[in-house]
């Protein structure tokens, strides 16, 4: 058996989740983080600042990952300021406030419990919305290279003579 850090395989890096909420704040143009460590902004062109950060915590809410800054996030939903798709998610986001205004909240970003936002979402889980911006997180979020070591992912072997001498082997779960 070959001995090396222990590492994360693809499957169960896109099967763990830990919940964990996340705040921003929302400037002219730009969404940035509130955390002190924080020090990113994103500039956004075809959607509103406020639209690109309930797209953040709702990316936040689907994949929950507490090691995982918001820029992570930030840069899997930066896809979506585009010319082409900026209509159709900001009335997504509008149908999501207009939800969350249904059990007494301002709009999606203001409820402070994720296990609300979870609830909402989950009603909302059937939606086309709800499922393309679900669909581009999961190559959004994982796909990112400097994802990667957060969760112990190797990345692929095939450059590195295939999984044979990259953990083929250990089976630690026996």
């Amino acid at each position: 058996m070959s001995i090396r850090k222990q590492g994360v395989t693809r499957r169960q890096l896109l099967s763990q989740s830990a919940l964990f909420g996340a705040s921003f704040l929302v400037g002219t143009g730009f969404v940035a983080g509130k955390a002190e460590a924080a020090n990113w902004a994103l500039a956004v062109e075809h959607l509103k600042p406020e639209t690109m950060a309930t797209l953040i915590q709702m990316a936040r809410d689907i994949y929950p990952h507490d090691q995982v800054s918001d820029e992570f996030y930030a840069v899997a939903v930066k896809g979506y300021d585009t010319a082409d798709t900026a209509e159709a998610i900001e009335v997504g986001v509008a149908v999501l406030n207009e939800a969350a205004k249904g059990i007494g909240y301002a709009n999606y970003t203001d409820i402070g419990w994720e296990r609300d936002r979870v609830d909402l979402l989950r009603r909302l889980e059937d939606t086309a919305f709800f499922q393309q911006i679900r669909g581009g997180l999961v190559t959004g979020l994982y796909n990112q290279k400097a994802v990667w070591p957060i969760f112990g992912y190797e990345g692929e072997s095939y450059t590195h003579g295939g999984y044979i001498d990259r953990g083929f082997d250990d089976i630690n779960w026996l």
